[in-house]
């Protein structure tokens, strides 16, 4: 069945949305994507071929995870994320823990914003949620981006402790990619929950690196946004 796949890929493919795709992601000497390969495939063909593979087994499943093509290993986590959405508590679990197991190839920004919130967010609801902590703690970025990201399941549940939990845990981080993730998820919050948003910014927005406020306050009206940039808050 990979081989299969394989071949759909392959006649999906177009050399220069290969090229546009390998800027994008920022594949050069040095980037956060360095390396990384590219068939040149857009997502909603992607949705529409992980759609008719949902009975791939998992075995295969990692495997397909493990290629050197980014698309590849998008459409795996889209099989994924399809299958943890159908599958009973046994399936989710194994799921689960093969993702945790396999996050060296879940190694940029939309890999992992496909399938965090749906697998290990939907895997931790309702339970011990110390895996995140790990993950944040963690030297790779994608795993620290994944802690953050996997706590939009609970966001959308109206349940906001874990999201501003891992925040305050990567409030120091270094890396852009992750001012950004955290500041997106404080604007969600803020989106059900203005009060939470702004007590957690009360105790810490000038200390926040400036991209990842300004994500946080996008939404603010333009005199409170200002207040928070100028620090007169």
């Amino acid at each position: 069945m990979i081989q299969e796949i394989k071949n759909e890929l392959a006649v999906l493919a177009d050399a220069a949305d290969g090229l546009f795709l390998q800027r994008f992601f920022k594949t050069g000497p040095g980037q956060y994507g360095e390396g990384d390969l590219f068939r040149g495939i857009r997502v909603p063909p992607l949705r529409k071929l992980a759609a008719a593979y949902l009975d791939l087994p998992l075995e295969q499943a990692a495997l397909l995870l493990s290629s050197n093509y980014h698309e590849d290993r998008l459409l795996a986590l889209l099989i994924l994320v399809g299958k943890f959405k159908l599958g009973d508590e046994a399936e989710r679990g194994a799921i689960y823990r093969l993702y945790l197991q396999n996050t060296r190839f879940i190694n940029n920004w939309d890999l992992v914003d496909a399938s965090a919130e749906h697998i290990v967010g939907g895997y931790l609801l309702g339970r011990d949620c110390r895996p995140l902590h790990g993950l944040a703690r963690s030297g790779s970025i994608w795993e620290r981006r994944i802690a953050i990201m996997a706590t939009f399941h609970f966001t959308r549940r109206g349940s906001f402790d874990k999201t501003l939990e891992i925040a305050e845990m990567l409030l120091q981080d270094r890396e852009d990619l992750i001012h950004k993730a955290v500041g997106w998820m404080l604007r969600e919050v803020g989106k059900r929950d203005l009060q939470a948003e702004e007590a957690f910014l009360a105790a810490h927005y000038r200390q926040m690196p400036r991209t990842m406020l300004r994500y946080a306050i996008e939404r603010f009206a333009e005199e409170r946004r200002q207040g928070y940039l100028k620090g007169m808050l």
